[in-house]
């Protein structure tokens, strides 16, 4: 069954673009353009597509509105396409809080320098989103379980906390000794980490670490986003940053973020990316580098993303005794890294994305 598609930009040529490389795809079709918000809400009531592709900067009405009103009146999964700037960074950022799911670069060129390459990678995207449909929690991004009106003092209502446990697998819910939470995610997952990270207490007695895929021109924003709206602190990791409880360093696009012994202290250390390493940053090198460092002391938790990134470095992980969470089928936008990671019979829970930061912050 095709993934059927609306592909929404005000500009002529790109529309023509992306439905000749959509259209290539056998199993995508595109089912409709339009050139502005008005008509993209209209034309999705209409069409009802699996997908939609939707600009920024438009007449009439910009894309971040229109996607909040599709959400709100026929919830769809939407694809932004971004430029890799600041400001672009900052309004992709606030059409993620609006409801879309994940972003592409509206340079081609920025997903790969080899034409066919790109063009195979921005329908792989579209295929993914469109497999699994809207997810339970997004459009949900504002409605994180926060009492306080002073975001870095709240405290999160008590919840029923459950999982569910992996057949076969010895269960474990932390580690004996944690001293390090190690979170990857990728397609879906800047909402998905919000929504756990939301949750933790600014006490939170761990240092962790955040792989999300994302340029570079993103990270620096979206550090800024989650540390103004969780009671934790976040910040973009530097070379030389030490680990401390309660601090979550999101891995700089673009390049690896690694751990080192600093003087009797654990530090990170940011390296520039291998021409041949696929994801930048990378979920397998962070995880492989805990593994060394902390040996049987980490739990480790894969969510919402595309391929198969982390399931080596948890692979390292298990070997040396650490604890491995999987978001579940069922909450991920794209299930395709947790399901590596449970195929290979390395994950101890699994576990729905709402429960991941409850499990977190009642881990005692």
């Amino acid at each position: 069954m095709k993934v059927r598609v609306l592909v929404v930009d005000d500009s002529g040529f790109f529309r023509r673009r992306v439905t000749e490389i959509l259209g290539g795809d056998t199993h995508i079709e595109v089912v409709g353009t339009a050139s502005n918000g008005v008509e993209a809400i209209e034309k999705a009531i209409q069409l009802k597509p699996d997908v939609i592709t939707m600009d920024i900067e438009m007449p009439v009405m910009d894309g971040i509105t229109a996607v909040r009103r599709i959400m709100a009146s026929n919830p769809t999964p939407v694809l932004m396409f971004s430029s890799l700037t600041t400001d672009g960074a900052r309004a992709t950022l606030d059409a993620l809080d609006a409801g879309a799911v994940d972003f592409l670069p509206k340079r081609f060129e920025d997903l790969s320098q080899d034409r066919e390459e790109a063009k195979r990678l921005l329908c792989a995207r579209v295929r993914a989103v469109g497999a699994r449909g809207m997810a339970p929690h997004q459009g949900a991004l504002k409605k994180a379980p926060v009492v306080s009106q002073t975001p870095k003092t709240a405290r999160v209502k008590e919840e029923n906390v459950s999982s569910r446990e992996v057949i076969g697998v010895s269960v474990k819910k932390h580690p004996g000794n944690c001293k390090l939470v190690a979170i990857g995610t990728s397609t879906g997952g800047p909402v998905a980490l919000q929504q756990v990270l939301s949750k933790l207490p600014a006490n939170f007695p761990l240092p962790l670490l955040l792989v999300q895929h994302m340029p570079a021109s993103f990270t620096p924003a979206f550090a800024q986003r989650l540390d103004k709206l969780c009671s934790i602190k976040v910040k973009e990791a530097e070379d030389g940053d030490f680990l401390a409880a309660g601090v979550a360093l999101l891995a700089p696009g673009g390049r690896q973020m690694l751990l080192e012994q600093c003087s009797g202290n654990v530090c990170v250390r940011i390296h520039d990316s291998e021409q041949c390493q696929i994801y930048k940053p990378s979920v397998d090198i962070t995880f492989s580098s805990a593994a060394k460092i902390f040996p049987g002391q980490v739990l480790a938790v894969v969510m919402t993303g595309m391929g198969a990134d982390g399931r080596e470095g948890a692979r390292l992980l298990k070997q040396g005794g650490s604890v491995v969470w999987a978001q579940d089928e069922q909450s991920c936008v794209v299930y395709g890294m947790p399901m590596a990671v449970v195929e290979a019979g390395l994950a101890d829970q699994v576990m729905p994305l709402q429960d991941i930061g409850n499990n977190l912050a009642h881990r005692n």
